[in-house]
């Protein structure tokens, strides 16, 4: 770390060269190969300005437009304009305080019913929320605190350029002079009170308005200190001047590119690896591979349906012409909102509450903008990929690394982990071929699924997980329909229907009913094995076999015994959700902590019964989580090998409580939701060989996509599946054997029903599955009461595994 003094020195003495490259390695290091931009809308609220900074075109006179705000009309606009262009940010931008220089602006205001351009920008950035789904950026000029707090209530974000702390240049004769709001100091203050507030902030430098170059450097050391003690400045953008006819500097000269790159990476040696360093594109057409040489992460926003109105005679680039350049330098392009990803991560800090659930609702696991429409359990179709997976490269020297250490077998780091979830473009197509590539070599062409009846025995439920729809509190008599508590005689019934339709397997899984008891699972066991002794009993979550052994008041593994001595074939590894207790703080606070998951799941590895392993991902999760739950699974499978499959279940958003609330994303997107697929392939090679694919909440379209991505199972046909049915998912509850078969061959490879535990079918067994009557209609028995021994609170089965 260089102190001031030597960076001073360093940056006016050594070779541009050398600068650019310490600078492009700062910018790898802190963003890898990501360049953000964000797709925004322009909003000119006004034009009109108390100051006469000598190089604005932007600001004008009443004389020179048809009035001096945009009216509310106007203002919803432009902005559904953008809306329907696919833009996700609304870039408000104004003149300083009209009001304090032009009777016309406190009349139009005064007719608006608003008593300043901020109350006014208040009142705009609220009709854009309400009426879009845009996300609104405020570049207000010098406010008050107070207003900051005002306008942090409607903006996501919010800037102001320092441009540059000379106090000389307000001097006569100077660029800012009779311009108040430039003032450095002023304008420092208003920089301080946004870091004050909490508040994602815009700011940077323009360069080449009569600056020295140690000028330069004492404005970026400024907004690095402010940002220091704040941690608020989400960017910071190097400007250059452009002449403009009808200014006092028309006839001035502009900054070179050498100038621009010199300044670029300054900025990037005075704040390091992790800041946001923009360049507006528009301004230095045609050198783009230039700007990203020199330490840039990010190209600013870019609109597709409104003309800078700063720099009006400087287009947009196309996003495609970004794309392009950007990837000719081996980069991605990627898309982000109008607040940074690092902000999204600790919302409750850097957002109003009210924001809150519009950013979440627009932006995917790693805090970048929602690239398509697309989420599990929602009938739609699934985004196109941009290449082949066949002749795919990694362009990410990390991936590739891990990569190739995860195709030797080798436990990769939660890093490594991370690195792959990141994938995008390229990429991401790199991670899905090698996926496919191992699951070929290791797994072969075979796609295996179990024909299966899932029976939900009851969904009353005392635990309040916040992303389960299916659920019912003991006492709720309407919400998501009548609470309902099986009779044995039905679930015996549904058993025996399902053998005769081909079934080897039913799935049993339900609440928590506070009346069950140990007895009550072992009786629900019975009524299956009575009905059908062949039949395998795959049944009770972690959280039931807890449940149940602390009734009975006898350890988790000898109830786990008396389980397996009844007749339990193997145990569903469902109530993982996510294995991080930051996630299931939220998530679900009162189920077990992911040490006491992961201690049941062992126990019933040691007893002889084997699980699956599930993660349930896109919620509030991101994917340093993920990465720790894979990372987990791959231990514990090293040290049991007691999980025939790993089971990734997106979450399904529609009817989720947490959804409701506004506190989570709206599943994963359909990018996460296959490098979820490839990326377990990849890490939990070769300990764990089995990656199911769940065709009930991504429908045909999404599993044929994660079949050529590293999947090798389907699952069960789920008759009567209802949990992701109550959570509004469209795909159906049940893909009958014909369906399944011609589901896996059209990806090319070769269908094959299995048991449970991968064995192979009596004949018997598979032809009835193809002859299989209609279901007959379920009887949901109203819930009632069970008898229970002793109370749950009384005995702590888990510390006999502690």
């Amino acid at each position: 770390m260089y102190r001031d003094s030597q960076l001073r020195e360093i940056l006016n003495n050594e070779p541009l060269d050398r600068l650019i490259d310490e600078a492009a390695q700062l910018r790898d290091q802190g963003h890898s190969r990501i360049i953000s931009y964000s797709r925004k809308v322009f909003i000119p609220l006004t034009r009109l300005c108390r100051n006469v900074c000598h190089y604005c075109a932007f600001a004008t006179t009443p004389n020179e437009v048809p009035q001096p705000f945009l009216t509310p009309d106007e203002v919803l606009e432009i902005a559904k304009a953008g809306e329907r262009a696919g833009c996700h940010e609304a870039l408000f931008t104004l003149g300083d305080k009209p009001e304090a220089r032009y009777v016309a602006a406190r009349e139009q205001l005064r007719s608006l019913g608003y008593s300043s351009t901020i109350a006014y920008l208040v009142a705009m950035c609220d009709l854009v929320n309400r009426e879009t789904s845009l996300l609104p950026h405020v570049n207000p000029g010098v406010v008050s605190k107070a207003e900051i707090a005002a306008l942090r209530k409607g903006a996501v974000s919010q800037g102001i350029m320092l441009e540059s702390c000379s106090e000389r240049l307000c001097r006569k004769g100077q660029v800012h002079y009779g311009s108040p709001d430039k003032q450095p100091q002023v304008r420092l203050e208003a920089i301080r009170a946004a870091g004050e507030l909490n508040v994602p902030f815009t700011s940077g430098i323009l360069i080449g308005i009569g600056e020295s170059r140690d000028e330069r450097i004492d404005s970026l050391f400024a907004l690095r200190d402010l940002h220091a003690a704040y941690g608020h400045l989400q960017e910071i953008i190097i400007q250059n001047f452009r002449a403009k006819p009808g200014t006092l500097m028309e006839d001035a000269s502009e900054p070179n590119l050498e100038d621009l790159r010199w300044t670029i990476a300054a900025a990037r040696l005075v704040f390091g690896p992790a800041m946001n360093i923009q360049a507006p594109p528009n301004l230095t057409p045609g050198d783009y591979p230039l700007l990203l040489s020199a330490g840039i992460n990010d190209w600013g926003g870019v609109s597709p349906v409104t003309i800078d109105h700063v720099n009006p005679e400087a287009p947009w680039p196309q996003i495609d012409t970004l794309r392009r350049h950007t990837e000719a330098a081996g980069k991605v392009l990627v898309e982000r909102l109008a607040v940074y990803p690092a902000y999204t991560q600790a919302l409750a800090r850097w957002e109003d509450p009210t924001l809150v659930t519009r950013i979440l609702r627009s932006m995917d696991a790693s805090g970048f903008a929602r690239a398509d429409d697309w989420a599990p359990g929602r009938a739609v179709e699934i985004p196109r990929r941009p290449r082949s997976a066949s002749t795919a490269r990694p362009g990410s020297a990390a991936i590739g690394d891990a990569i190739a250490r995860a195709r030797a077998g080798e436990e990769l780091g939660v890093t490594d982990i991370v690195a792959l979830f990141e994938a995008r473009d390229g990429d991401f197509e790199a991670v899905c071929a090698a996926a496919d590539e191992l699951r070929r070599v290791t797994a072969g062409d075979v796609v295996r699924y179990v024909v299966n009846r899932n029976i939900n025995y009851t969904n009353v439920c005392s635990f309040h997980c916040n992303f389960c729809a299916f659920s019912k509190a003991p006492k709720s008599t309407s919400l998501r329909g009548p609470a309902y508590d099986l009779e044995l005689d039905e679930v015996a019934r549904r058993t025996r229907e399902a053998w005769a339709r081909g079934a080897t397997e039913v799935c049993m899984q339900g609440g928590i009913h506070p009346d069950y008891t140990g007895e009550t699972y072992l009786s629900l066991l019975r009524a299956v094995k009575d009905a059908v002794p062949n039949m395998h009993v795959h049944a009770f979550s972690p959280l039931e076999v807890t449940h149940g052994a602390s009734t009975l008041g006898i350890p988790v593994d000898a109830f786990l015994a008396r389980l397996r001595d009844a007749g339990l074939g193997s145990l569903p590894g469902t109530a993982a959700e996510m294995l991080d207790d930051e996630v299931r703080a939220i998530l679900c606070p009162d189920k077990l902590k992911t040490a006491e998951w992961l201690a049941v799941i062992e126990a019933a590895h040691g007893v002889g019964l084997r699980t699956t392993a599930t993660i349930m991902f896109g919620h509030i999760d991101r994917p340093v989580h993920w990465a720790k739950h894979l990372w987990a699974i791959r231990k514990l499978q090293a040290r049991t090998g007691g999980f025939t499959e790993f089971v990734p279940l997106p979450f399904v958003h529609m009817e989720a409580p947490i959804y409701f609330k506004g506190l989570a994303r709206k599943g994963p997107t359909y990018r996460e939701t296959v490098l979820m697929h490839a990326v377990a392939r990849l890490v939990l090679h070769p300990v764990l060989p089995n990656i199911q694919v769940s065709w009930v909440k991504i429908g045909a379209d999404g599993t044929k996509a994660c079949l050529q991505a590293g999947a090798n199972d389907l699952g069960g046909t789920l008759m009567n599946e209802s949990i992701s049915r109550a959570a509004g998912n469209t795909h159906g509850q049940e893909l009958p054997p014909a369906a399944m078969d011609d589901l896996i061959r059209s990806v090319g490879h070769i269908p094959e029903q299995r048991t449970t535990l991968y064995g192979a079918v009596a004949d018997r067994q598979r032809l009835a599955s193809y002859q299989a009557s209609p279901l007959v209609p379920v009887v949901l028995t109203p819930a009632g009461k069970r008898a229970r021994t002793r109370s749950r609170a009384d005995f702590s089965p888990l510390e006999s595994l502690a």
